[in-house]
């Protein structure tokens, strides 16, 4: 039992809040935000071409996308205004985006519901933290091309008797439950034939706890997070029904990920652009393998 709160508490710790698919964007304020000269120099043709600092909001809590860790191992970036450093696959992009460019890169934490409007108000630059390009979401910014795409996925306990399924049909009675204010629990869950869907949890964190407490039998996400998942929680079964007539549907808009920025911004919207012209679908795997394989909670 000592074993299983530990590790919960890690999960917590790497992976607290929002999700790729996230479906909408809240109007709330930008707490905690950037301030001084990055939001000074703020303005539709964005703060990066002033201060040759590419300023990047993310909330450093979501493994494999991004976390938090307290030194630079692997190749971690500092937080701004903090002591801790950021890393995984967004930090990752950003790094190769901001060297391409020749800028500086400057990390910025925020929670989810902050960095649709960070990116609105000029406070930041873009962010880079596993939004999905819904059509919600282009109302509010611009994004770039797909720095990833992603799959739907279902986790499991391994003695669970959904363990085995092959298909969306196969999960019929489940009970299940996924993220607030995504995809997951918004498209994917009401799919599942006569589920017992319990309320959306707040964070991925949360969701996890659920099905490893037993509270629910499966919970749906993305594949980053479900292979994050299943390193952490040995008892967990990943399930991938991709390619099959059994899978989820889902759009396109709803699972490609992309770098929003300022609506208008055309300049660094184009120069962000060059640089994921220059990578392929299978960079972006093998970048998400390495940051599944030094996230906190695998070693």
């Amino acid at each position: 039992m000592r074993k299983m709160i530990s590790v919960i508490a890690a999960l917590s710790l790497a992976l607290s809040l929002a999700a790729c698919g996230s479906a909408g964007s809240s109007s709330a304020p930008a707490a905690g935000s950037a301030s001084g000269s990055t939001a000074a120099s703020a303005s539709a043709s964005g703060s990066a071409a002033s201060d040759n600092v590419l300023t990047v909001a993310m909330e450093c809590a979501y493994a494999p996308y991004n976390w938090t860790q307290p030194d630079d191992s692997n190749g971690a970036v500092p937080i701004k205004d903090s002591s801790d450093y950021a890393y995984g696959y967004d930090v990752m992009m950003a790094k190769k985006i901001a060297e391409e460019l020749g800028m500086e890169l400057e990390i910025v934490k925020l929670d989810w519901d902050s960095l649709v409007p960070a990116v609105q108000s000029g406070t930041v630059d873009c962010v880079i933290a596993g939004q999905s390009i819904t059509s919600e979401r282009l109302q509010s910014v611009d994004f770039t091309d797909p720095y990833y795409y992603a799959t739907i996925v279902t986790l499991t306990k391994a003695d669970s008797p959904y363990a085995s399924a092959k298909s969306v049909a196969d999960l019929a009675g489940a009970t299940a439950t996924s993220q607030l204010n995504t995809i997951w629990y918004t498209v994917c869950l009401p799919q599942i034939p006569d589920a017992n869907i319990l309320p959306a949890q707040e964070s991925a964190p949360a969701m996890l706890v659920a099905l490893n407490s037993g509270a629910c039998d499966i919970v749906v996400t993305d594949m980053p997070t479900g292979k994050g998942a299943v390193a952490a929680y040995s008892d967990l079964v990943l399930l991938d029904f991709a390619g099959t007539d059994g899978d989820f549907e889902v759009s396109d808009e709803e699972i490609n990920i992309g770098i929003s920025v300022q609506k208008g911004n055309t300049e660094l919207l184009d120069k962000l652009n060059s640089v994921l012209s220059t990578m392929t679908a299978d960079d972006f795997d093998a970048m998400m393998e390495e940051a599944i394989s030094v996230q906190p909670l695998t070693n």
